[in-house]
């Protein structure tokens, strides 16, 4: 199996754009795995979409070396080629002087060449220096090869490519020219999710487009030739090894254009425990009989109107939260359990003043926006979450939002937090009966003993 890494320069190279093309043009005759390194669900939209196989996330601040190799290995069977989309620059991470949470990290730990896209914008000469102070910095991480963005003319491109070849005796596999109008579609937190742009015709010719010119620019048959190549993996990891038969349980996972913020991971450990998956839209479905729901992020404020007229829902959920059905709502679900959402302010095609009505599970209102929050978090559950409180199970992920959940007083909280901010600073998880509504994004795979205490709830307690 053939094996490389993307990385960018900075935030704003153009890798993502970049991978996409890659993973799209060679999933045409091969079976290609994508995967993103930290805590992203946008960009994983895109390369599940074009590959037909589910990205997964690797993100070596959240998960250790023996989660790495098991989402890497269970990920990559039946794969003949696997390619790793990095985070920000090749060196940023979730420290200063570690690169623990980085590109870079992931790149030495399994061994990969990297190709790094330099924007080229108005620099010849500073491109080859860039590249070798990257390359001295840490020499462990191997750079095999180089593709230019944002080039203008051939003057441009030459210049570059003899400087970088010349001084840092690197290939330049591709140059891709500056054209105005051709980025893929932007929103507040990142790309607009593959998943909404699904039913957008023009949308989907967008990022057709966008392939095919990335594509006329890259010479893909020496990025194969400077991957490496490694043993595919056979077997299932232990760790998502689980029961082979189903126990008769099942949860409904909301999932449309409003709510699709999911990691692969998830649904392959829940089945490894035996339960079954159904999907539901809260925009324009009804709630589906389940054992337990699980409510994910998205923008439920891009579709308030839509969630408020949809009643019959938000009923049932009232319901479902009555009877002590448990629920695991995240970020945007978290809004959307809230009693309603308002618009303080002008903001990324809101309206000031707009209110929607959401479910009213929750004892809370939501309004947005507010500063940016995005940080990893860490932390433990408490003895009043509802889910495996005796155990203190730990919580890993990140908060990525602009919004604000104001509860009523007298609230419990299911996590209390090391590193990042919840709904009240080392607090999150706002609890109602069986409800555990946070802005925590939670990995499943290092808070997968949190996610089985929520599953064997699902099934009264009757498995581990």
């Amino acid at each position: 199996m053939k094996t490389f890494l993307i990385s960018g320069d900075r935030s704003g190279s153009g890798k993502t754009s970049i991978t996409l093309a890659i993973a799209a043009a060679l999933s045409k005759n091969r079976n290609v795995q994508t995967f993103k390194v930290g805590m992203d669900y946008i960009d994983p939209s895109y390369l599940t979409g074009v590959t037909g196989r589910p990205c997964r996330n690797l993100d070596s601040f959240v998960m250790n070396r023996e989660e790495l190799m098991a989402v890497f290995n269970h990920a990559c069977i039946g794969a003949d080629i696997a390619i790793i989309e990095g985070v920000r620059g090749l060196f940023e991470g979730a420290e200063s002087v570690d690169d623990i949470g980085s590109t870079a990290s992931i790149a030495k730990f399994l061994n990969v060449p990297v190709i790094v896209v330099i924007d080229a914008r108005s620099i010849t000469r500073s491109a080859a220096a860039l590249l070798m102070g990257f390359m001295k910095f840490d020499p462990e991480v191997k750079i095999a090869g180089v593709i230019l963005n944002n080039v203008r003319g051939e003057k441009h491109v030459r210049k570059a490519t003899e400087a970088i070849q010349h001084y840092c005796n690197i290939p330049v596999i591709g140059a891709i020219p500056r054209v105005d109008n051709l980025d893929l579609t932007m929103r507040h937190l990142g790309l607009v999710p593959f998943e909404e742009g699904l039913k957008d015709k023009p949308f989907l010719d967008r990022v057709d487009s966008i392939v095919k010119m990335i594509c006329s620019y890259l010479d893909l048959d020496t990025l194969l030739s400077l991957s490496s190549e490694i043993t595919n993996p056979t077997s299932v990891p232990e760790l998502f090894q689980g029961i082979s038969t189903k126990n008769g349980y099942n949860i409904a996972i909301a999932r449309d254009e409003a709510f699709n913020f999911y990691y692969a991971d998830l649904f392959s450990l829940i089945e490894s425990r035996g339960f079954s998956l159904s999907f539901f839209s809260p925009v324009n479905g009804s709630l589906p009989d389940a054992d337990g729901y699980i409510l994910g992020g998205g923008y439920p404020e891009y579709f308030g109107k839509e969630l408020s007229e949809n009643s019959s829902m938000m009923e049932d959920l009232k319901r479902v939260c009555d009877g002590n059905i448990p629920i695991l709502a995240e970020c945007g679900g978290l809004m959307y359990l809230c009693r309603q959402i308002k618009v303080l302010n002008e903001f990324s095609g809101l309206h000031t003043g707009d209110t929607f009505q959401m479910a009213g599970v929750l004892p809370a209102t939501c309004t947005i926006p507010k500063k940016r929050i995005v940080t990893y978090v860490k932390g433990n559950t408490t003895s009043a979450c509802p889910f495996g409180s005796e155990k203190k199970s730990p919580v890993l992920g990140h908060a990525f939002h602009y919004s604000t959940v104001y509860p009523d007083n007298g609230v419990s909280y299911a996590y209390d937090l090391e590193r990042g901010f919840g709904i009240d600073d080392k607090h999150d998880g706002l609890i109602m009966n069986n409800v555990v509504g946070s802005y925590t994004h939670l990995h499943p795979v290092p808070s997968r003993n949190f996610l089985f205490s929520f599953l064997s709830a699902c099934a009264d307690d009757s498995i581990i």
